[in-house]
């Protein structure tokens, strides 16, 4: 998929994938070991209804990030003090209607605020922008793994 293009999912899985890290593989490695785990709103198949998971779609749905970031990595507490996030952080939004978002802090600031920069796409590609509190915080993650596991 061109880079130009894409979900805010897919900002995040080019951010590890450059380090060379595979989330997306890791997430559906990850489902099946434990299915219960992640929300089931979305059955698209037979497969997927009986406990299976839809490797089209799944890696695209931020709430199921949020459970791996959650089993893999650290959660972090949410806060209004901007310095608590910090490059490589990863943030998910509710932006209202059930609709959940999710960028990565970069070592990027803003000349305005002085906060850290994310990396999201809502729509119209990739966007470096200043929008920590643009809506309303419903996760912070950190997830540190290299190429080679560690």
């Amino acid at each position: 998929m061109p880079a130009s293009t894409g979900v805010c999912t897919d900002e995040v899985i080019r951010a590890y994938r450059a380090v060379g890290v595979d989330l997306r593989k890791e997430v559906h490695e990850d489902m099946p070991a434990d299915r219960t785990a992640y929300p089931r709103r979305w059955v698209t198949s037979r497969r997927v209804s009986a406990g299976g998971t839809d490797t089209n779609i799944d890696h695209r749905r931020v709430p199921n990030w949020m459970v791996f970031f959650r089993r893999h990595g650290t959660s972090l507490p949410l806060s209004a003090d901007p310095r608590d996030y910090q490059p490589g952080d990863l943030v998910a939004w509710n932006l209202g209607g059930g609709i959940a978002h999710i960028g990565i802090v970069v070592d990027q600031k803003s000349a305005v605020s002085d906060r850290n920069l994310i990396v999201h796409n809502i729509g119209a590609g990739p966007r470096t922008e200043d929008v920590l509190f643009n809506w309303k915080l419903i996760g912070h993650y950190r997830y540190w793994k290299t190429a080679a596991g560690s």
